[in-house]
């Protein structure tokens, strides 16, 4: 039971290849800098006060964060629990999958929220997030033993908030992303989107060539 971890689920979703190369990393834990961002998402009430946000790690200006909140307390009834929930950073163990859930809400039952360190899509949440965001809430009604349906993405640098149904085509995401992840038995294929490369952490070991600022403009 609980034998994928959810980052490594998140990864698989992303890039099989990747997911490989991360599970060969001894040190995988989060820099200081994702845990300062995601500290943001505990201080929601104080940041629409009116707190001093000069050195906060934000990536938005003050005004448009504060803008971003004031939409989401106004959109999800469940912001109040967000701001201050009933538990964090819970381990969860579900059948499939393991990991944190950086945010546990008891509304009419209890529903995770994951907290992400980056920018959010321009509508919804990113596809690993999706699954990662499934994952967490299959988790917790496995160990709860009632329905979960939904979770919580969050981005705080931006102060923005988004709601994850666990639609059918969801759920479907995530049982794809554990067949990816229980047939890794050595380094996948590449992916032929190469754009997915160029933020990998792993693409040195991966040995993908990415193309120049010159080639791209046809000057190299």
């Amino acid at each position: 039971m609980g034998k994928h971890a959810f980052s490594d689920l998140r990864s698989a979703a992303y890039c099989p290849r990747q997911c490989y190369y991360r599970q060969q990393d001894d040190d995988r834990g989060p820099p200081p800098e994702v845990e300062q961002r995601r500290e943001l998402a505990f201080r929601y009430e104080e940041l629409l006060a009116g707190a001093e946000l000069a050195d906060a790690p934000i990536a938005v200006t003050p005004t448009q964060l504060r803008t971003n909140l004031s939409c989401a307390k106004a959109r999800f009834e469940a912001f109040d629990e967000l701001s201050d929930p009933a538990a964090r950073d819970v381990l969860l163990t579900g059948k499939d999958c393991r990991g944190i859930a950086h945010k546990i809400l008891e509304l009419d039952t209890a529903v995770p929220s994951l907290v992400s360190a980056g920018s959010p899509p321009e509508n919804g949440v990113w596809h690993p997030q999706t699954v990662h965001a499934v994952a967490a809430a299959k988790a917790l009604a496995y160990e709860r033993e009632t329905p979960v349906e939904r979770a919580f993405v969050e981005y705080p640098t931006y102060g923005v908030i988004r709601e994850v149904s666990l639609t059918t085509r969801r759920k479907a995401a995530y049982r794809t992303a554990v067949r990816t992840l229980e047939s890794i038995d050595g380094p996948p294929p590449r992916l032929d989107d190469r754009s997915k490369c160029e933020p990998c952490e792993y693409r040195e070991e991966c040995g993908v060539k990415t193309r120049s600022l010159r080639s791209l403009l046809g000057l190299g």
